[in-house]
Formats: structure tokens, sequence, C-alpha cells
């Protein structure tokens, strides 16, 4: 029998731990803090030094207070068992380490469960501006201080509620492709919905537009171009266009849509529940996101328990 590998370092793409555990397909893992070399922490280092000042400048006030409320540490990787007895009495949340991508519904269920997918590898210190997939800087200095505050962390679970939605409206649709057809639009609808807020979302706050999407607020450059540069369009939200958007992947957000609360937002989750509903999400304009092969199974094979 094979060894397990024991190298340390949880780089992201170079990681032993995380891809045997992928390859025997444990999604939820746990955070083998013992493997993070010196130049994983290094990396952290300079990530989280080089963006505080334009959080500070940049955004949101309940970001601010989460960040504060959850002391992260400036100079190495957070350990997660930490951030959660921070974390929890707060709002009910836990950063759950997993080993990579988490298939739609899964992922959407696991919101619903106040549980936050979370990658614990770092990206490498030759590519601190940009990585295709999130990493632990991403998730843990992006999204998590966002799960402090009662009214956004409420948002995310109303967003799991959606995802099971999706799920009994489809069940009963006896033509197995026409259930496909419906539950990727469907799916796209909510995968754009949450590009646009959670992930690349702007707010209206005190001093004026400020952002709250953990795609804005773990990128050290995006973040000032999203609020200061002329080559972005900043709309007040609307629902109908939102869900007929495409993303843009590869590059910074061209378009941003502004909320004003997050009792705003919420009410938006929930009227995104209620056009399903209706049918409303069952034809969506074509484009980005495409829906991974993985996404569509997971909802397909929750539709087929019900």
């Amino acid at each position: 029998m094979a060894q397990p590998v024991t190298a340390s370092g949880l780089t992201t793409g170079h990681a032993p731990f995380v891809e045997e555990a992928r390859h025997r397909g444990e999604l939820y893992i746990e955070q083998k803090y013992e493997l993070y070399s010196a130049e994983n922490h290094e990396s952290w280092k300079r990530l989280y030094q080089r963006i505080q000042s334009r959080w500070a400048r940049y955004a949101n006030d309940h970001f601010l207070k989460g960040i504060e409320v959850l002391d992260l540490a400036p100079d190495r990787v957070p350990r997660l068992t930490e951030i959660n007895q921070r974390l929890e009495p707060l709002t009910g949340f836990q950063a759950k380490p997993v080993s990579g991508y988490v298939p739609g519904f899964l992922f959407f269920d696991c919101l619903r469960r106040r549980e936050f997918p979370t990658t614990i590898t770092i990206r490498p210190p030759d590519r601190m501006d940009y990585l295709p997939e999130p990493d632990i800087f991403h998730d843990v200095a992006g999204h998590v201080p966002m799960h402090t505050e009662r009214a956004f962390a409420d948002t995310l679970v109303r967003f799991g509620d959606c995802a099971h939605t999706a799920v009994e409206m489809t069940a009963s649709v006896r033509d197995p492709r026409e259930r496909a057809r419906r539950l990727t639009n469907i799916v796209k609808a909510m995968s754009r919905f949450f590009w646009f807020t959670v992930e690349f979302g702007l707010m209206r706050g005190r001093q004026g537009t400020c952002a709250y999407g953990s795609g804005l607020l773990s990128s050290y450059g995006e973040l000032e171009h999203a609020i200061e540069s002329d080559e972005v369009q900043r709309y007040p939200v609307q629902l109908e266009w939102l869900i007929n958007q495409g993303a843009e992947i590869d590059h910074y957000q061209p378009l941003l849509f502004i909320i004003d609360s997050f009792d705003h937002l919420f009410g938006l989750v929930d009227r995104l529940e209620h056009w399903m509903r209706q049918g409303k999400l069952d034809n969506v304009a074509p484009g980005l996101p495409e829906i991974q092969e993985s996404d569509l199974r997971s909802f397909l094979d929750a539709a087929a328990k019900v």
C-alpha cells in the first residue's frame, strides 16, 4: 500500500493533504494547521497587511466590525477553530473546511445550516493579485467577517432555502430533460444573484458607496477599482436585470449593483424565491456563468430524493 504524502505546505494547487482527500472523495475535511509552511504564513501576512488601508477606505462598516470581532491575526493563517469560537455565538455560522469546489446544492444547503464551506489552502507568493479559484484569504478575510452581521447571515440562510425550493419545484417534472433544463436556468439565475451580491455587491454607506461583496473585499486591486474607476458602471440593483446579466469571470467587473441595506438584500432573496415559484426563473438569458455538470447533478440528485 502506498504511504500517504506528509510533505508540509498548503499552497493552492500544491497541497498533497488536500489532493489526497479529494482523491478519496472527501469533501469535508479538517484544517491540518501544522501543515502550513512559513511561506504560507508569509503569503497571508502580505495579503492582509497590504489590503488593510483599502478596507478602512472602501469596506462597509459591518465588515470592519467583523474583522475586529474575529480578531484575525495579521501575520499568520488563522485557525478556523478559533474563528468559529468567536463567530458562532454571534450568528450561529461556522467556517467549515473543505477539500475543494462544493457543488451548487451542497453549497447552498451548507448555508441553510449556517455553515460556510471554507478552502484551507492559500495562494502562492507569485500569485498575490489574482487566483481563479478561492483560497483561505478570499474565504476567511473576504467572506467570514460578513457572517458576524445578523441580517447578512440570515440572508445567506434564506438563499439556502431557495435551493430547496428549486428542488421542490422541479421534482414533480416528469420529463428528465425538461427538469434538467429548468434547473439549469434556475441555478444560473441563483448563481448570478450570488455573484452580483454576495461576491461583488456594493451598498450605500454613511459616506457613500462601499463594498460588501467578498470578491471585492479580498482583492487589493479590484476593491479600489470597484469604487473609484470611471470604467465601472454602478446601478441600483434590479432583480430582473441581475438574473439575466452575464458574469465576468476572469477580469475586473465592469458592471456592479448597489443595495440599500441587508434588509433590502433579504427582501430581494424573498422575491427571487417568489419568482422561482411563479416559473420566472425557468427561462433566463443565456451566457455566463456556465453551469457545471457537478452543480446541475447536485440539484438533480436532491430532486430525486423528494
